[in-house]
């Protein structure tokens, strides 16, 4: 027997079954009173790839609309390497998920599975669309899932009204990263259809729950829906501890979860779900996030792209989150830039077309940009540009950058009158064309810029020549907040986050231990009813409204 995940939503039988299920759910539900929102195949994202002669032939089909040509294909491909050259479709075989094989294909095949998926939430959008236009979508994807995955950021306005979500968080900087993931460029809020209640082998500390639901607040959410309600009785989820254990007994987490919805009762009438622009965004993109994970095999890409491109792009965002600032986390080929003061682009390795024009026009009407190292070294095919780099965009940023280096200690850099350290060896040579040095690498041997800035339109590109990290990024980033308008939020020691909403300011402590948060003057707890004088004293997983 299969685990779960198995089936094969390229095929159109369950296409076309999965839609009538849809229609005829609809039709009976739509206006019931008790239905409030529509949700889209749990956690897909999280199945299975087939190998079926189908499934070639559909993966076929996709190449010939997406390149029209063998000739544009085998270009795309790089097949003239190692004699791989395709003469005809008939000779095109569906490569394996997990490899190994050239990064072209295995691009593509990625694109092939996500595009499928897309496809078929597309068609249940359609049946919504048409049975039931009065009710929202708040899908629990997986766009992230390993095995399979879609590229949720260039297809969550087809598919989704409200970013939504599993929640089981670990740390907050992850946690607050993958929210603003899910709510891509939504203006809505975040639902979270599964919120951590307890979790597998864990039954839950008491207070963290609520804790989380605080922080949830801060990152747009509105609904929170405890995973689970009954602790299972069988199969491969029930050590997932819930609301109510095996025996039928309410535990402990019953009455936590109602006093977080006595509490949200209240605080719907100060403010909340919040409703905020963020003021920062910052690009992820799943192709440069499939193409810097391989499958096992010979690939000289990973000797040179080392470590995790999603915790480069976290190490960007860590800033931002420290210093409690909304940062919206979006794919820039796909959404407007023109609402942020500052958009970060984190070794974004693919530069495509979209990308390049999106960032060019907007730093052209005036836009500042950060961009990193290990950023626009290939094309949309995976190749490594031909021309100039950063490809596509050396005139935007007034250099160019070939040499790159791994020192043997920790970069040293000279910024702002003082020297900051870093954590990555790896940093790239710019030779400046029309850029001005910002910053210095104080122990390398060619001393070059490890910051450049230039402008370029009305706006300016500033390019960090090393990969993200926080000690390097994080001055860079708060040198910018005065010249930009960028209002920082509550100060707050770590592991507490904050925000301003209408005025007063929530303290969540994340912390399980105590925290102190200092402030001037006199506030009073909207949830304790307490006076505090200068400072506030969280307990551990502690939360308090101040005003």
């Amino acid at each position: 027997a299969a685990t779960r995940y198995w089936d094969n939503i390229s095929d159109p039988d369950y296409r076309r079954l999965a839609k009538r299920l849809g229609q005829k759910m609809m039709e009976r539900y739509a206006k019931n009173p008790a239905v409030i929102a529509v949700g889209y195949d749990n956690e897909i994202g999280n199945g299975q790839v087939s190998y079926s002669a189908a499934d070639r032939e559909r993966f076929v089909a996709w190449l010939q609309k997406k390149y029209g040509t063998i000739e544009a294909l085998n270009k795309a491909w790089a097949t003239q390497r190692w004699s791989r050259r395709i003469n005809s479709w008939d000779q095109v075989d569906l490569p394996y998920i997990r490899g190994p094989g050239p990064n072209e294909r295995y691009l593509d095949l990625r694109r092939y599975w996500s595009d499928d998926t897309i496809g078929a939430l597309k068609d249940l959008e359609a049946v919504r669309k048409q049975y039931a236009p009065n009710l929202p979508v708040a899908s629990n994807f997986w766009p992230t899932a390993w095995t399979k995955g879609f590229d949720y950021l260039r297809s969550w306005d087809e598919v989704s009204t409200y970013g939504a979500q599993g929640f089981y968080p670990g740390d907050a900087l992850g946690a607050g990263f993958e929210v603003m993931m899910n709510r891509a460029a939504h203006e809505t809020p975040v639902w979270f259809n599964e919120f951590t209640a307890g979790g597998g082998g864990f039954y839950g500390d008491p207070g963290r729950s609520r804790m989380w639901a605080y922080f949830g607040l801060l990152y747009y959410g509105q609904t929170f829906l405890a995973w689970t309600f009954n602790s299972h009785i069988g199969g491969e989820e029930q050590a997932l501890f819930g609301l109510v254990d095996h025996d039928g007994r309410p535990s402990w987490k019953v009455d936590e979860f109602g006093r977080i919805a006595s509490e949200f009762q209240t605080l719907k009438t100060l403010g909340f779900p919040r409703d905020r622009q963020p003021q920062v965004a910052v690009n992820y993109s799943f192709d440069t996030m499939w193409l810097t994970s391989p499958p096992p095999g010979p690939n000289t890409m990973q000797e040179y792209f080392k470590g995790n491109y999603t915790e480069q792009v976290k190490a960007a965002y860590q800033p931002l989150f420290e210093d409690n600032i909304d940062a919206a986390v979006i794919d820039f080929g796909h959404d407007r830039l023109d609402k942020y003061k500052l958009i970060v682009l984190s070794s974004a390795y693919v530069m495509d077309a979209p990308t390049a024009a999106a960032v060019r026009k907007y730093v052209a009407d005036g836009g500042t940009v950060v961009m990193t190292g290990y950023s626009a070294k290939v094309d949309e095919t995976g190749k490594w540009f031909e021309t100039p780099l950063p490809g596509r965009l050396a005139d935007v940023f007034g250099l160019r950058t070939n040499a790159f280096y791994r020192h043997w200690e920790p970069l040293k850099v000279r910024f702002d009158g003082e020297t900051l350290t870093g954590a990555d060896t790896y940093y790239e040579v710019l030779e400046l064309g029309a850029a001005k040095p910002l910053a210095t690498f104080e122990n390398t041997p060619e001393k070059s810029a490890a910051v450049s800035i230039n402008r370029f339109g009305k706006g300016q590109a500033i390019y960090l020549a090393t990969a993200a990290q926080p000690g390097l990024i994080g001055p860079l980033l708060r040198s910018l907040y005065p010249k930009l308008g960028i209002e920082r939020g509550p100060e707050t020691p770590k592991g507490v986050v904050a925000r301003v909403v209408d005025g007063r300011t929530m303290y969540v402590n994340t912390n399980n231990a105590p925290a102190t948060v200092t402030f001037s003057g006199s506030k009073s707890g909207v949830l304790t009813h307490q006076t505090y004088a200068g400072k506030i004293d969280l307990k551990p997983y502690g939360v308090e409204l101040l005003q």
